[in-house]
């Protein structure tokens, strides 16, 4: 396959660059003059003068750490497009003509900059020779005090005498080296910015990998599809390369999807590392900006969303503390913490906003929603899982760790809040104690009663909820105890057994019919406890103590083979009542064999 130039990062550690500023400041140009190729692709693009799409270049630093850029256009009217390309760059040059100065353009892309949370980059003045670029300086420092590039460093430029070049290419250079290396083993999440097919190769795809690694041969989710896709081949700077880790632009070969099946604001992602979702609880910045400056968050009912690549529109609904909910046209893959771009196409007011949850619960009821920004307002770390556990009581941990919550990959495969442990772990031990009370001869709650009553999940680890609330429980053949009553036998109950057992010493066999059983005090309930711990075994209707079977079999292989009922019967010295079942008991166990004529043979004496 064959990339546009600049498509992909080599092995070496590098960084990706957007520009960002005012239409007709100089990005492509300085892009051009840094890298020697020109950022812009489209034959219109250079006809006119002016960047329309996105546009991608690459050139070495000094240290030989490659830089990548990604130009964007700098006219208002494409400013989806400016935002797909500075919201997946982790640093950024921002660009200011020392003839105009600072310009609406500049203040907007600034504005998207602060909301996705870059706060890494370079101010940068151009046309350093055909203006003094001392006043745009001063303004630019001035204009970007409190925001994330406050305190990076400026520089004065001239691509047409190269005036400053060098110095701004070491400061890129140095700004690579004292970024940290995101970790290669993260999930990946590769915004889309471009698709197309390549004759003899098919669909190919563009993007910037922010972290993680991607691999020939990788299985990849493409979202909002949810289409499975594989990776075919990776390209770094028109490189075939087996593959790549971030921070690097990169161009995928994909199977199992067409061009035209994928484009801008898709995502590929490693599967089951993110949540894809279409209502999300944020954090909203109290102020937003417009080109006038900064101005109250005023948000519309109906915002833009932006992020990585992808936009949408949504209904947002305000919880109070600056908290709202935005219920999305199209689904996104988002972590907590991922940072997002509300816009408010009227005013043209852009706000910053983080993800605090990407599964908020549902809001019902009278207060739900101030409740609700209460709980968001507690909020300071968003991948700390305590607030979402608050809210919902307990949750997958694989479902957390989809969600970019911080929680180990092992461990109990579901976390509980523990407040809400508490509480359930004192119902649990008051149904526990009722369930005895009203089933004296058989104690135990059954596990499956106690999941319904408590709507946990099949796995939960009863010892520790019981203990969250002080309780001693015991889970043991499917039931749950007291701690007191889990080993041995109700007095009642073992008093009963004793008694069957004494009957049954000169007839083991003898299995006592419903009638005896009661009047033994032996009750359903007795007789199923007899049974889970291991004293009785029920024989078709009836029950008989444990090994029985086994010593009819015995028994059996003594007489002449093969045998009828009635001589098992007479065997075994019992009626047909119980020969019956346990003949047939032995049939299904392999220990006798069923001829034709409806005789058997015992082929397994014990």
């Amino acid at each position: 396959m064959t990339a546009a130039p600049g498509e992909g990062v080599t092995a070496a550690p590098g960084l990706v660059i957007a520009t960002a500023g005012h239409v007709d400041h100089g990005k492509s140009t300085l892009v051009r003059a840094l890298t020697g190729t020109d950022p812009d692709r489209l034959a219109e693009e250079r006809r006119r003068g002016l960047t329309l799409d996105l546009g991608f270049a690459w050139t070495t630093a000094p240290s030989g750490r490659t830089l990548a850029f990604v130009d964007v256009p700098g006219h208002h009217r494409y400013l989806a497009t400016t935002f797909a390309g500075i919201a997946t760059a982790p640093a950024v040059l921002l660009v200011v003509s020392a003839e105009e100065g600072w310009r609406r353009q500049t203040a907007e892309h600034l504005a998207a900059l602060d909301a996705f949370g870059v706060r890494a980059g370079l101010r940068v003045v151009t046309r350093a020779d055909l203006a003094d670029p001392a006043p745009a300086l001063a303004e630019t420092v001035e204009r970007t005090s409190g925001t994330g590039l406050a305190g990076t460093p400026a520089v004065a430029v001239s691509a047409r005498t190269g005036e400053g070049l060098d110095l701004l290419l070491g400061e890129l250079d140095a700004l690579a080296a004292a970024r940290p290396p995101p970790d290669p083993a993260a999930p990946v999440r590769l915004w889309l910015d471009r698709a197309f097919s390549v004759a003899g190769a098919g669909t190919v795809v563009t993007g910037t990998l922010a972290a993680g690694t991607l691999a020939e041969g990788d299985t990849l989710h493409l979202a909002p599809a949810g289409r499975t896709v594989q990776v075919r081949g990776l390209e770094s700077l028109g490189h075939a390369v087996p593959r790549v880790t971030g921070p690097a632009r990169v161009a995928v070969n994909l199977r199992r999807v067409t061009a035209d099946q994928v484009g801008r604001g898709n995502a590929l992602l490693t599967p089951e590392r993110w949540w894809t979702t279409d209502r999300v609880d944020v954090r909203y910045a109290p102020t937003g900006r417009t080109a006038r400056g900064r101005e109250p968050a005023r948000l519309p009912a109906e915002p833009l969303v932006h992020c990585g690549t992808a936009a949408t529109s949504a209904r947002l609904r305000p919880l109070g503390h600056e908290a709202a909910r935005l219920t999305l046209r199209t689904p996104l893959p988002l972590h907590v913490g991922d940072r997002l771009l509300l816009r408010d196409p009227g005013s043209r007011l852009l706000v910053g906003a983080t993800v605090l949850d990407p599964e908020p619960p549902p809001l019902s009821g009278r207060g739900a929603a101030a409740t609700r920004a209460r709980q968001l307002a507690g909020v300071t770390e968003p991948t700390d899982p305590a607030a979402r556990l608050a809210a919902v009581g307990l949750d997958e941990r694989r479902r957390l760790a989809a969600q970019g919550y911080a929680v180990d990959a092992d461990g109990a495969p579901w976390l509980i809040d523990g407040g809400h442990a508490e509480r359930l772990g004192a119902t649990l031990a008051a149904a526990v104690r009722d369930h005895a009370e009203a089933h004296p001869d058989d104690p135990g709650l059954p596990v499956a009663q106690a999941r319904r009553l408590l709507a946990l999940p099949p796995d939960t680890a009863w010892d520790r909820l019981a203990a969250a609330a002080g309780a001693d429980l015991v889970q043991r053949d499917g039931r749950l105890y007291r701690a007191d009553e889990a080993d041995g036998l109700p007095a009642a109950v073992a008093a009963a057994w004793q008694r069957l057992l004494d009957e049954l010493r000169s007839a083991p066999f003898q299995a006592p019919t419903r009638r005896r059983l009661d009047e033994l005090g032996l009750t359903p309930e007795a007789l199923s406890l007899l049974v889970r711990r291991g004293a009785l075994e029920r024989v078709g209707a009836v029950h008989l103590p444990a090994g029985s079977v086994g010593r009819a079999a015995r028994r059996l292989a003594a007489v002449p083979q093969p045998f009828t009922v009635g001589e098992a019967a007479r065997a075994l010295a019992v009626s047909r009542r119980v020969a019956i079942p346990l003949l047939e008991t032995l049939d299904a166990t392999g220990r006798t064999r069923r001829h034709p004529d409806g005789r058997r043979t015992v082929t397994d004496g014990g």
